[in-house]
């Protein structure tokens, strides 16, 4: 064999399996959901959705079909302007900043908190209030946000590579380690059960990277229209200018039950969690209504320094189920002053007059007219379970026969006598 037949062959070679790898990952890879070119909160001063100094290592979509990819660009995509006074959402008693109740009524419970709603999770009656809008920090609270935005957009049995950045986090709860490969769905299971902050970020990571996840964070609180919202990281550590409020986490738990996925990682007792290859640990959830309260379903606990205590339940009895949230409690009292408003809740459900309602989302943004430029495929570090079949494996082959024909094509062209 000639040299210049085994070069002909080298190249065609090399062609062929550029071509195969590229053709095998763009039909198993699933197409990164758009970035905003800005944070998709709407303008104003008080309000920032995306923060550029939280943008990690891009990593790979896990968005398992086109329909989840949709639901991405739909999110990011949608027009939600703030109503002119945020405050009276829901009403205008709840632009109140002390207790707000309307008779007859029993007495409330005395709360040592600096906000709090009780609302029927049915009906979207808000039956009692304390400074509903206030804007506060919200602690590990946001991790309900951060599960009802990025569930449906993520494959729960793909697995997320842990960054750096996610593995490094204090504290550091699930105890994630870098370069390991984490499910979803596990890594939810932690988020919620042990308001794990490493699994926070990776989840948020697996959009694409950091700062996509918190702008698809931010683009469901405003799809909810809970406004008072802004969130700056996907767990609710402590950071300038991040906050929430009673109201709108209240929203946020309403929408939670009626997602089955996030109330069953939310819901759980406990849920296996394999750290490493080697070691696994038993995950037990920290919300104590699940075991201390009757009918207690669900909810999220949170603390930091600055925050203290803060609190989401979500409680059913007798085919009513209630939701509270508490805002800036007294440390460890949380729960406990939740079953108090609760037990309040349930005895005057269907006698106190509502002071203002639970909104409903906005409706989804269509798709714009003009078919959109197809967004970049990224391999990244997260990785599917099995590649597609059918078009895919045609495709494929349509690209090998093509890449076999141009090597034959380059071996009768160099045997050819030069003239």
């Amino acid at each position: 064999m000639t040299e210049r037949i085994r070069t002909a062959l080298f190249r065609g070679a090399a062609l062929l399996a550029a071509c195969s790898v590229t053709g095998a990952v763009a039909l198993s890879s699933p197409a990164q959901a758009q970035p905003p070119a800005r944070a998709p909160a709407a303008p104003g001063p008080a309000r920032s959705t995306q923060a550029s100094a939280t943008r990690g290592p891009a990593t790979g979509p896990t968005t398992e079909s086109p329909r989840q990819q949709a639901a991405a660009a739909a999110l990011l995509r949608q027009a939600s302007a703030e109503p002119a006074n945020p405050a009276t959402v829901g009403g205008a008693q709840l632009a109140g900043s002390g207790v707000i109740v309307n008779g007859p009524a029993a007495p409330l419970p005395k709360v040592p908190a600096s906000a709090y709603v009780v609302a029927d999770a049915g009906t979207g009656q808000v039956l009692a209030a304390k400074d509903p809008h206030g804007l506060l920090r919200p602690a590990s609270t946001l991790k309900m946000l951060t599960a009802v935005a990025l569930a449906p957009l993520l494959n729960p049995d793909a697995t997320v590579v842990a960054s750096a950045q996610a593995s490094n986090v204090t504290p550091n709860i699930a105890g994630l380690v870098r370069g390991q490969a984490y499910k979803v769905s596990d890594l939810f299971y932690a988020l919620l059960l042990i308001s794990a902050n490493d699994a926070a970020i990776a989840l948020a990571q697996a959009t694409g990277s950091l700062g996509n996840g918190v702008a698809l964070i931010n683009a469901e609180a405003h799809h909810l229209q809970a406004y008072d919202v802004d969130a700056k990281d996907p767990n609710g550590l402590d950071v300038p200018g991040q906050h929430v409020s009673a109201y709108d986490l209240a929203l946020i738990a309403r929408q939670a039950l009626t997602m089955p996925d996030v109330m069953r990682y939310d819901s759980a007792r406990e849920a296996h969690f394999p750290v490493t290859s080697r070691r696994a640990e038993t995950l037990s959830n920290q919300n104590e209504l699940l075991t201390r309260y009757p009918g207690g379903i669900g909810g999220k606990i949170g603390w930091t320094g600055a925050a203290e205590a803060t609190y989401i339940g979500m409680a059913r009895r007798n085919g009513v189920t209630l939701i509270v949230t508490i805002l800036h409690c007294t440390s460890l009292t949380e729960v406990s002053y939740a079953s108090k408003l609760l037990n309040w809740g349930f005895a005057q459900d269907d006698r106190t007059r509502p002071i203002g309602t639970l909104v409903s989302p906005l409706a989804a943004t269509p798709a714009p007219s003009a078919k959109p430029t197809a967004p970049p495929v990224t391999s990244g570090t997260i990785t599917g379970p099995k590649i597609p079949r059918g078009p895919a494996a045609a495709s494929i082959a349509l690209i090998i026969l093509a890449a076999a024909a141009a090597i034959a094509a380059i071996l009768l062209r160099r045997r050819s006598p030069s003239r």
